[in-house]
């Protein structure tokens, strides 16, 4: 483009600052826009860092009250169970993504598996669910209805007022009038992502990485862009602001409303999976053959007690110098983990099967594509949450199994028969509370910018697919308006 083209292109734009700023609609649309983004940012950031704060107290004291119990038999420090609690990442105080509705923490014990609770979603009620007005979601919904309301007359309006004729007549071709209005919607972007940017900005002095903030700004600035490419191009093809107003409601509806929706609905269908009490009877089923860890008698572990015999070269459980009944809970616990392994990681290959397929839809709608892309990019997808689970569980796992080593090296195993003979048998059936100090610090991170940024370029792809084939649209336009 020639410095003289480029000086009407920005003629352009002024005229149409000119024109919304003596409209009191445009006027209003705009401010409201800026408003609610500022103060959503501003009420999000608040929450997510008393989030943050309230989180990490909950999870030291989750570790203290664990090792402050008194004396107790290892068995019932196992049931006991420690909580791991899940802090939000900086930028998930832009886009809280899926953690509203997958749960923040989890309770730790034998035996089992918990899912994740404390779902803000699940917790809050149906007043405050449509009042949660995320950053995020003001950006990837209202954000382009707002450009819709200020934009749609863009090129119709000269239409209608018979100037299109007088502009180009002046040597105006209709590619500048086009690049003019989109340069001022674009200024229009600039000042929603303002708040946007500046907050993201702020996350790089709570740990954030400077790729990640440039990946999150830059997704949203694509998905804008793609917003006032629709605009420019339903206002060039229609001739009235009606018909140009018509199909951009349209268009909105369509793609941030129903798309989505299908998207979901057909994720769900084309890879179906196991409902929770299915999935409980086929667990129970598959217990049932481990046999009963708490029962020493149970012939499921006539085998492992002939194997330690020899190991000890012993003719009695009562000759070993270790517990059976904690070797017995610790090789239970391990196969019954290794069960609720395998239908754990069954579980999630289906979730995140059924993300991968709603992704897809990011090609027919850029409301998927940017969707996907900030909650990946910030560390709220479903695959950051399968990683919560799977480190919790290694966290359960390890406990578990310490504790279950306190039981066969602290306690005898005649002790253990008779700790129900009597209070004084009850008394010396417990081990020393300093045997609890076997919990590892727990603090969760998100994975890092780099992981996040390359998981999030099929996303890119999409906005930028949507960018090129409205650029060609438009252009075609634009020589129609010669």
């Amino acid at each position: 483009m020639s410095i003289n083209n480029f000086s009407k292109v920005v003629i352009v734009a002024k005229d149409e600052w000119r024109y919304w700023l003596r409209s009191k609609l445009a006027m209003t649309i705009l401010a409201i826009g800026l408003v609610l983004t500022l103060t959503s940012v501003i009420v999000t950031a608040i929450t997510m860092m008393e989030l943050s704060h309230t989180r990490h107290e909950l999870q030291t004291s989750a570790e203290q009250s664990f090792v402050d119990q008194p004396d107790r038999h290892p068995q019932r420090m196992v049931h006991y169970g420690h909580y791991a609690f899940r802090t939000p990442s900086p930028l998930s105080t832009l886009d809280p993504g899926i953690d509203a509705y997958t749960g923040n923490s989890i309770f730790l014990e034998g035996h089992r598996q918990n899912s994740a609770m404390f779902a803000d979603s699940r917790q809050g009620t149906a007043l405050t669910k449509l009042g949660s007005l995320t950053p995020a979601f003001i950006v990837q919904t209202l954000a382009p209805l707002l450009l819709i309301l200020i934009g749609y007359s863009a090129i119709s309006r000269e239409r209608e007022s018979q100037t299109l004729s007088y502009l180009l007549s002046q040597g105006t071709l209709g590619g500048t009038l086009i690049a003019g209005k989109g340069l001022a919607l674009m200024s229009v972007v600039g000042l929603i992502l303002i708040p946007l940017t500046v907050s993201a900005l702020f996350t790089l002095g709570s740990g954030e990485g400077l790729l990640a903030v440039a990946s999150f700004v830059l997704g949203y600035a694509l998905y804008l862009t793609v917003w006032v490419l629709l605009v420019l191009l339903a206002s060039s093809v229609f001739s009235k602001n009606s018909g140009s107003f018509t199909a951009l409601a349209f268009v909105w509806i369509l793609l941030c409303i129903v798309m989505p929706r299908v998207a979901s609905t057909t994720a769900s269908t084309a890879v179906p999976s196991a409902g929770k009490i299915e999935t409980d009877f086929a667990v129970k089923a598959e217990l049932r053959k481990l046999g009963d860890g708490h029962n020493t008698n149970d012939p499921a572990f006539k085998q492992f007690k002939q194997s330690l015999l020899t190991k000890y070269n012993v003719s009695s459980i009562d000759d070993l110098p270790v517990n059976f009944r904690g070797l017995v809970a610790s090789e239970s616990e391990a196969k019954l983990t290794s069960v609720l392994n395998k239908f754990a990681q069954q579980r999630m290959q289906a979730e995140l099967n059924q993300t991968k397929v709603s992704r897809y839809f990011g090609w027919v709608s850029p409301m998927v594509a940017i969707r996907s892309l900030s909650m990946i990019v910030v560390g709220t997808s479903i695959e950051t949450h399968h990683r919560f689970l799977r480190e919790t569980e290694q966290l359960r796992f390890d406990f578990v199994q310490g504790l279950n080593k306190v039981h066969v090296e602290k306690l005898s195993y005649q002790d253990d028969m008779n700790r129900n003979a009597d209070t004084a048998a009850t008394q010396k059936a417990r081990v020393s509370a300093k045997n609890w100090q076997i919990l590892q610090d727990f603090t969760f991170n998100v994975d890092t910018p780099e992981i996040r940024t390359q998981r999030s370029i099929p996303a890119f792809l999409q906005l930028l697919l949507w960018i090129g084939v409205l650029l060609g649209g438009i252009k075609f336009v634009g020589r129609r308006l010669l």
